[in-house]
């Protein structure tokens, strides 16, 4: 981590553990911190008390605003509440309502980070008179700036493998990593929640984490009725096995609450949303063999060589697949990997690495 004098550093702020550690690490480094909390949540939105707990997205927002400004508090640190509901509606609500619609399963915070808090968070913070040198988060990644002048910077995976997040920050771009601090990649999270102990913020080292970007239990609650209706249910030759409730209810390679009886496992192997359709399959027939991505945005402007050895994980939390990569059209590639992928899901962030670094990162493409 950069130090440098007394230059300020906006930290987004979750209430959270890592973001609050995050804050105590840099101003003992010399930074004047200023902590940022985006205020994303609809209030129109109607949940009818459907909740499931810690998420992104969701009423319990007021609860981690108001643990944002306690830390900060007690930390000597000057704290915004930053508003930015519209921006996240439009930005990654209706892209994610969009993607689900069209049979895709889109990750909200592969599109959040780059857009949202690596974006309009700053954009507005600055709107609203906050001045600062750099941008810091509580991600567990790793940013090396250029060995000579000229040259780029470059991300890598956090060093604890429980807690690496590179994989949300694959489409980042020279400029948002030129202003940016992580403070935490090169440290495990045991040792975060002890340094919280130490700092007397012990109720942090505790509190449950994000688990999901909704709070809600219902998903359907986010989309038009009308927009989600029941259809069929088909094998691979096309005979009707049961009434799904909805495509934005399923994903490929969901095996549990398939409400079909067929005597043996089957998974979803295709969502057809022009038919308002879930193909089942055996997983043998959910395996891919390659997947195509489209919209790769690689993190220094330059795409590696073809056919280069690459990895891609393909979710967060995939252990990630071997293979090459090459371009198959202006904007399309095809990543053919070296041993064949389970359910493998249009709409899902294709993070691309070689070794611990990430190079860039597109979303996977319809078959």
């Amino acid at each position: 981590m950069i130090r440098s004098g007394k230059k300020k550093v906006a930290l987004g702020m979750s209430g959270g553990v890592d973001s609050s550690i995050a804050a105590l690490l840099l101003r003992e480094a010399g930074y004047e911190v200023i902590g940022l909390t985006m205020l994303i949540w609809d209030p129109g939105l109607k949940m009818d008390g459907r909740i499931k707990g810690n998420a992104c997205y969701g009423p319990g927002e007021r609860e981690d605003l108001e643990a944002a400004r306690q830390v900060a508090a007690r930390l000597g640190i000057p704290h915004h509440a930053i508003r930015l509901a519209e921006e996240y509606n439009r930005c990654v609500l209706d892209w994610f309502r969009e993607r689900y619609l069209e049979g895709a399963t889109p990750n909200p915070c592969a599109i959040c980070n780059p857009t949202m808090k690596f974006g309009h968070l700053l954009d507005k913070a600055r709107e609203q008179g906050v001045e600062f040198d750099y941008f810091a988060t509580g991600h567990y990644v790793r940013r090396r700036p250029p060995e000579q002048p000229g040259g780029r910077y470059r991300l890598f995976k956090g060093l604890d493998p429980t807690k690496d997040q590179s994989y949300f920050l694959a489409r980042l771009d020279q400029r948002q990593l030129a202003g940016s601090l992580f403070p935490l990649g090169d440290r495990a999270k045991t040792e975060i929640k002890e340094l919280a102990r130490q700092a007397g913020l012990a109720e942090l080292a505790e509190k449950s984490e994000s688990q999901d970007f909704f709070e809600g239990e219902d998903l359907g609650v986010l989309f038009p009725a009308d927009k989600v209706r029941p259809g069929p249910i088909v094998d691979l030759d096309g005979r009707r096995i049961g009434t799904h409730r909805g495509i934005v209810y399923y994903t490929v390679g969901q095996r549990e609450g398939l409400g079909v009886a067929t005597g043996r496992k089957v998974y979803v192997k295709e969502i057809d949303a022009a038919a308002n359709t879930i193909v089942l399959a055996d997983r043998d027939r959910v395996n891919s063999r390659s997947c195509r991505i489209g919209d790769l945005k690689w993190i220094s402007g330059q795409p590696p060589a073809d056919h280069a050895r690459l990895t891609a994980h393909l979710r967060y939390r995939h252990r990630g697949a071997f293979g090459t990569l090459s371009q198959t059209a202006e904007d399309t590639w095809k990543f053919e990997f070296e041993e064949p992928q389970f359910a493998v899901a249009p709409g899902q962030l294709a993070a691309i690495y070689q070794d611990d670094e990430v190079l860039g990162g597109g979303w996977i493409l319809q078959p």
